[in-house]
């Protein structure tokens, strides 16, 4: 691990709220500073003749939810809208490895601004060519975003068209069209909210009030408004332009840029069930239309007569010349590691569509990739996005495979400059890259955290480490804070290896030992000091029936005996001796449904598996199970005997996907079951509770938002009635054990959280999201003693965490907007408090130390609710000690606090400690 490390630097301190460290550089002197204070139906357009498009008009306004729609509904806060307001969520990274992006879109009159829509973190804008980004769709209430564009005429009119379409099984969904007016600093949604997903949005260059949009539709099930659509009028109306059925939407659509009435769609049926993905059908395929979508008509001459996904572009230089990268599964499928395909790949046409020509059989894995480019200035070069890229330039009678060089692999969108060839920017799977020099070389963009962690765990070292697996990225492991001036930077980072990171466990006795699973229980040990491994997975004998795991295989290290480890397939297994020894502690504890079981792929599908885990911290052998096929699993003697809980949950819910279980850390019969029905095309939260062993369950639902679902439920720690929830769109936390639901989102944007956990030393709360990499709220004990009596106080000061005393190491050479740096939390001893109601009282904190003798004194105008202040460790003094002295800390030990608000006081200990090898005079 590279650290950075030059001249002293000492850390700044923070007073009041909001836990500010200070970034004065080299030999600053560490000063306490001064507190501070339902849409119509119509009619189907009917693609195989040329006929006029339904007509039927659907406002912007959000009409009432049907089955299968989503509603964007927000949990009331009340009476707690101002409790949290002091804390706020810490990211920490990491940016060396990307999320998926979904589109790129440039603005048209400023070559350096440029705008990257991403699948599951949301839409992001540079002003300097990538030297500095900023989230511009933090604070909506969706974070997918599929489709870009910036209109011709008006750089500061942006279209957002929500829900990526590369139909992944982790791909998350939108609520329509959204537009700014300000080059995205603010967004109103202009309807097509049950669309889902839309793939691409185009700005008649001709009229800024005319608006195509292609909606590929529900990726779960069966919807209506799919198609494209067109607005006149600026987003107010919208008509269905082209409607095939309620399975068949628009994946790509392009304009000709000679005649803005010319435009290609294709159309593409596809539907994900939780075992399997169907992409393609005899319903898809390319339609024209020349009179601005009033009419279309199916184009045929040359080309399959059987379609999955497809990809358009038409050439700039040349429009008559339209390129097309088409899935075909006629004359027989293709599997996933073939290329080319028997009667899809590239075709041309050199009239308009009229007719074509298949010039290459290349079209690698489709229903991911299917993207087709043209040089704004070469007709004959031409680039096809797959695992790498792909590049001809001889009109695709030929391809080379060199044109990703040194950058991640699955490639999603490409935008290029079309007043420069050689300027082009590609969005993969692991990110964002730019290349100068026409795809010859690249550069990756590595100073936004887009991670897509699935869960992430947590060691006892000083400071703790986090590790945590990432969609398509591996598995890493790094600091949650360091000793470095400059924050936490990507040269932290170290990764332990796999393909699609999941879980990770890690060594309680030797911090060197780690656990990393990839797709489908690949779980490996690695010895980070010698660079040992060892493949772990449980494998059948020959002649027996083989083991299934999930594409996200739980990992569980024992509470009781860290060489244990707990891995769900189809069956539980217990693995031994730091897995060197493994056996099967369960029977199948799926439905075996062998109809759903045979899928085959990349195993993203495999199907009837445990999907989650839970041993009782308070009862060794314990544990609760839960399956992807719905099933809910209780045993009290580890794996002995097994109960079958399934059947005592609504039967509404029964068979969806369990997304998380959660044992109780107080009572060993009570159990947190998260149930997630979106695989199944069902928009809403489901959270259970039982007290009983699973005899009984009851909802806890209660007020969280209708149109999303529950990822993870934790239960704190220390106060049993604290729960926490990840849901797609953000996290929530209840004081009541799930009566009721509080939004938390201070320094967070939109986006799912897919896992959560308490450090149980420094009771930091950790999340993983799945789109802006990891998240720390730095001691949360104002949350875990947040009882009843002490919200009916007039003032309560909360217990304080043992503070601890070092210089940091001074900066390194990170210098610039374009290396990543996070922050390290506030220095010094966090002082929480409590005040009811706010009349404007000053408050005192007198600091003794076991003499009782007063080292220091703050003071302060109190807030309403959670207060922090932060005290930098530093006595009250008038010393100088020169320019080049590092200020002094009070002495380590003991010490007692004492709050003063209005004739209300209360007292604490503090402990302060100071860094092994720190004399403190």
């Amino acid at each position: 691990m590279k650290r950075r490390a030059i001249a002293f630097i000492v850390a700044l301190s923070c007073a009041f709220n909001l836990s500010i460290i200070s970034g004065a550089r080299v030999f600053a002197q560490q000063k306490q500073k001064k507190p501070v204070a339902k849409k119509p139906k119509g009619t189907t357009a009917t693609p195989q003749t040329e006929q006029p498009a339904t007509t039927t008009t659907q406002t912007g306004t959000p009409p009432a939810q049907q089955p299968g729609e989503t509603e964007d509904v927000e949990p009331s806060t009340e009476p707690y809208t101002l409790l949290t307001k002091q804390l706020h969520w810490r990211a920490i990274g990491p940016a060396n490895m990307g999320g998926r992006v979904a589109d790129i879109a440039g603005d048209p009159h400023k070559p350096y601004t440029l705008y990257v829509a991403t699948g599951t973190g949301g839409l992001f804008k540079t002003t300097d060519n990538g030297t500095s980004w900023s989230g511009i769709f933090d604070k909506q209430p969706v974070a997918s975003v599929g489709a870009v564009a910036v209109a011709p005429q008006d750089s500061k009119i942006v279209w957002a068209g929500t829900g990526e379409p590369n139909g992944r099984n982790s791909s998350s969904w939108g609520n329509g069209v959204y537009k700014s007016e300000d080059g995205g600093g603010k967004w109103q949604n202009m309807g097509l909210r049950n669309t889902q997903t839309i793939a691409r949005v185009i700005v008649d260059p001709a009229d800024v009030n005319t608006v195509y949009v292609a909606a590929v539709g529900h990726l779960w099930g069966a919807n209506r408004e799919r198609g494209v659509f067109k607005t006149s009028d600026g987003g107010k109306t919208w008509t269905p332009s082209l409607q095939v059925d309620e399975n068949t939407g628009a994946i790509d659509l392009v304009i000709d840029p000679s005649d803005h009435n010319t435009l290609y769609a294709a159309m593409y049926m596809r539907r994900r069930t939780p075992y399997s993905f169907t992409s393609g059908g005899p319903t898809g395929g390319i339609f024209k239309t020349t009179d601005g979508g009033r009419t279309w008509k199916k184009l045929t001459n040359g080309l399959p007569p059987q379609t999955g996904r497809i990809g358009l572009d038409v050439c700039r230089k040349d429009p008559k010349i339209v390129y097309a990268v088409i899935e075909s599964d006629y004359g027989g499928a293709v599997s996933i590691d073939q290329l080319r395909s028997k009667s899809g790949g590239v075709f041309r046409s050199a009239d308009k569509g009229e007719t074509w020509e298949r010039v290459n059989e290349l079209t690698p894995r489709s229903f991911y990739f299917s993207q087709v480019r043209v040089d704004p200035n070469d007709d004959k070069r031409i680039y096809v996005l797959g695992y790498g890229l792909h590049v001809s330039d001889d009109s695709g009678k030929s391809f080379r495979g060199d044109g990703a060089k040194d950058i991640h692999g699955d490639l999603h969108a490409m935008w290029i400059d079309p007043t420069n060839g050689d300027h082009v920017l590609l969005g993969t799977d692991g990110g964002i890259y730019a290349s100068y020099n026409r795809t010859a070389s690249w550069d990756f963009i590595n100073n936004i955290p887009l991670g897509e962690f699935y869960r992430v765990t947590v060691d006892m070292q000083k400071p703790y480490y986090i590790a945590g697996g990432l969609q398509d990225n591996f598995n890493w492991r790094g600091p949650s804070q360091t000793r470095n001036s400059d924050g936490i930077t990507n040269a932290d980072w170290i990764s332990l290896g796999g393909g699609d990171g999941f879980y990770n466990a890690l060594d309680p006795a030797d911090p060197n030992i780690t656990y990393s699973e990839s797709q489908n229980g690949f779980i490996v040990r690695l010895n980070l000091k010698t660079g040992e491994q060892k493949f772990l997975q449980p494998q059948g004998k020959e002649g027996t029936p083989s083991f299934r795991f999930n594409w996200i295989t739980p990992v569980w290290m024992s509470h009781y005996d860290g060489t244990v480890l707990y891995m769900g397939g189809n069956r539980l297994f217990k693995l031994t001796e730091r897995g060197d020894k493994w056996e099967a502690i369960s029977p199948d504890l799926s439905t075996q449904d062998p109809t759903k079981i045979i899928t085959t792929g990349s195993g993203a599908e495999t199907y009837g598996t445990i999907f989650t885990l839970s041993e009782s911290p308070v009862t060794r052998g314990l544990i609760w199970a839960g399956t992807d096929d719905g099933k809910v699993w209780l045993t009290r003697d580890e794996g002995k005997t097994w109960t079958d809980l399934t059947n005592n949950f609504p039967a509404s819910v029964r068979g969806f996907w369990v997304s998380r279980v959660e044992a109780s850390h107080f009572e060993e019969g009570t159990a947190y079951v998260a149930i997630d029905g979106h695989r199944n095309d069902v928009f809403a939260p489901f959270a259970f509770m039982t007290n009983d062993y699973g005899k009984t369950w009851k909802p806890i639902s209660a007020n969280l938002p209708r149109n999303t679902v529950v990822k993870v439920i934790r239960e704190d720690p220390f106060n049993k009635n604290l729960l926490f929830a990840g849901t797609e769109f953000g996290f929530f936390f209840s004081f009541d054990r799930g009566a009721r639901w509080i939004k938390f989102m201070p320094g967070l944007p939109t986006v799912a959280v897919d896992d959560i956990l308490v450090h149980p030393r420094d009771r930091d709360l950790v999340i993983g999201t799945h789109g802006r990499s990891i998240f720390v709220m730095d001691d949360i004990r104002a949350l875990e003693e947040m009882t009843p009596e002490v919200r009916n106080s007039d003032v309560h000061l909360f217990s304080l965490r043992p503070a601890l005393e070092f210089y940091y190491l001074p900066e390194g050479a990170t210098w610039g907007k374009r290396v990543f740096k996070a922050p390290n939390p506030a220095f010094g001893a966090y002082i929480d408090f409590y005040q009811k109601s706010y009349n404007g009282e000053e408050y005192t904190i007198e600091i003794k130390d076991a003499q009782d003798h007063t080292v220091r004194k703050l003071t302060g105008t109190t807030v309403p609710e959670i207060n922090r202040v932060v005290w930098n460790l530093q006595p009250d003094s008038t010393e100088d000690r020169g320019q080049f002295e590092q200020p002094r800390f009070v002495k380590p030990g003991e010490y007692t606090v004492t709050l003063t608000v209005g004739e209300k006081k209360q007292t604490q200990k503090l402990t302060v400690e100071a860094i092994d090898g720190l004399k403190v005079d």
